[in-house]
């Protein structure tokens, strides 16, 4: 998909794919096309915007501002009358305004700035495949090491967190399912398909959830983005590629990217909270922002909707026994300082720079209340070039990859390696990739203690983590000799690590 390595908060660089063939005796004979869905068609006429109406949560109030929405010219298309959040399309360019009027409504506003169109998928083009020669290498490499996946050699991230020596501990639990709310899991590949969990899956895209068979599968190989995140997670021990941080819990795909842009709007995200809750999911894993805003401002009333919407699926979750694990971000941007210059949003329709103040407009969902937000590492354990960071605002780190800290692997890659569509695999780096590490491990914490609540996890999480405290030298992530950022805080919380590394092997103890 033509979006995925600019986004903020999506993985960065092209993928590099490691295609194991049959004649290397790794995997099985596969279909030669990626699993797709139809792309749901749209019928909306021009102009027509989507919105979110957020109203007190009572039958009697829903019920009379339903009314008043289709007096507005406007058509529900989803109740989540738990959260009082309701999902509407409407053309009527004076809609927003109208509602808010509307007694019983509390916040209400557009959820894009461009009208919705016809559904559409965009490519991207082939992903770079490397020789089998070269996985051959990688695999030889992992069987002189007593790994058991052939390309486990190359996932230098497992043994940075002690991922590797806590399988053979604790792999995680059956009863422990972690959501990928992304862009569809290709759960046809063979290292994700004994762990999948298709009772717990669904297409969210639209705001109402589709639990069709295979609904929750990538458009296209090019969306590769959510299968690569879910094997991070969950990937089996099973001797056929990679393994995962939990390579014995349950992984499950709840789709929210639209098929024609890619993009992830608030009501896909509001659904995806709601039904990962609904469905008995302990945790959820979000490598993105919600678009169109990569901050949300709350003097602007579409915004401030969009962060009451989201956050009231996402408070749903966490009061349902769901722990929110998100990614901090690409642009290393520092969430603790005065002001931020975005020039990105918003990115469905033309970006307007502006200056923002983190504090008062809202990175969605990694800064809302109980979510546990995740920075991302290199090999040499510092801080990722891309990654955004600040005091009180990162909780933990994880291995999220980096180009510029070169481990000594057969690949020489300083990315995360894990699964592809199509049986591939292939390496990304970004916070994205941080994020479901520290999934992994709040999904081996579940499992070692199946009563602990989500605010217990994350403290569990905090407990467990290394942290290596602020670099003794200026940082100067990519080596130009220019401090790209700096570390507040001490040993014990700041502004680079939150709390710290986590921890699996201390997470199976």
């Amino acid at each position: 998909m033509a979006h995925l390595p600019s986004r903020r908060r999506l993985a960065l660089a092209v993928p590099v794919v490691l295609s194991l063939t049959a004649s290397l005796g790794f995997l099985p004979t596969a279909a030669s096309a990626a699993p797709v869905t139809a792309p749901a068609t749209q019928s909306a006429t021009a102009g027509t915007l989507a919105y979110v109406v957020n109203t007190k949560v009572d039958h009697r109030t829903i019920e009379s501002v339903k009314k008043a929405i289709a007096a507005a010219d406007g058509t529900v298309v989803a109740t989540y009358a738990k959260i009082g959040v309701i999902v509407v399309h409407s053309a009527n360019p004076d809609f927003g305004a109208q509602i808010r009027a509307v007694r019983g409504v509390q916040s209400a506003g557009a959820t894009r700035t461009a009208p919705l169109s016809l559904a559409g998928t965009t490519d991207e083009g082939a992903a770079k495949l490397i020789s089998a020669a070269e996985a051959a290498k990688t695999a030889s490499a992992s069987a002189a090491a007593g790994a058991s996946e052939p390309l486990e050699a190359d996932q230098w991230d497992l043994r940075a967190i002690g991922a590797d020596k806590a399988a053979e501990i604790n792999p995680g639990s059956k009863k422990v399912t972690v959501a990928v709310i992304d862009t569809g899991v290709d759960d046809t590949h063979p290292d994700l398909a004994p762990n999948f969990s298709a009772a717990q899956s669904a297409n969210c895209v639209g705001g109402v959830a589709d639990t069709a068979e295979g609904a929750w599968r990538p458009y296209t190989a090019d969306d590769y983005h959510g299968t690569h995140v879910a094997g991070e997670i969950a990937a089996a021990r099973n001797g056929i590629g990679v393994a995962g941080v939990a390579p014995g819990v349950k992984v499950s795909s709840i789709k929210v990217s639209d098929p024609k842009d890619g993009l992830f709007y608030p009501e896909n995200v509001v659904c995806a909270f709601v039904f990962a809750a609904d469905h008995g999911v302990e945790i959820t894993n979000n490598s993105y922002y919600v678009d169109p805003w990569l901050y949300n401002c709350m003097d602007d009333p579409d915004q401030k909707a969009i962060v009451d919407a989201v956050n009231r699926a996402q408070l749903y979750a966490q009061k349902k026994g769901t722990l929110n694990v998100a990614s901090a971000g690409n642009s290393n941007h520092d969430l603790d300082s005065d002001a931020i210059v975005d020039s990105s949003s918003p990115d469905d329709s033309t970006p307007v720079t502006r200056t923002i103040d983190p504090h008062e407009c809202f990175d969605v969902p990694t800064q809302l209340p109980g979510v546990v937000t995740v920075s991302a590492t290199g090999v040499k354990g510092t801080k990722s070039y891309y990654s955004t960071y600040g005091l009180g605002a990162v909780d933990v780190a994880a291995p999220g990859g980096d180009r510029y800290q070169i481990p000594e692997t057969p690949s020489a890659n300083g990315r995360i390696l894990s699964t592809m569509p199509n049986n591939a695999y292939g390496f990304l780096q970004g916070t994205s990739m941080a994020s479901p590490h520290v999934a992994g491990v709040a999904a081996l914490l579940k499992s070692t203690h199946p009563w602990a609540s989500p605010a217990a996890l994350q403290v569990l999480l905090k407990a467990q983590a290394d942290n290596p405290g602020c670099p003794a030298e200026p940082y100067d992530g990519n080596g130009d000799g220019v401090v790209d950022a700096t570390c507040e805080g001490g040993k014990r919380v700041n502004g680079f690590f939150g709390f710290g590394v986590v921890n699996a092997l201390r997470a199976v103890k």
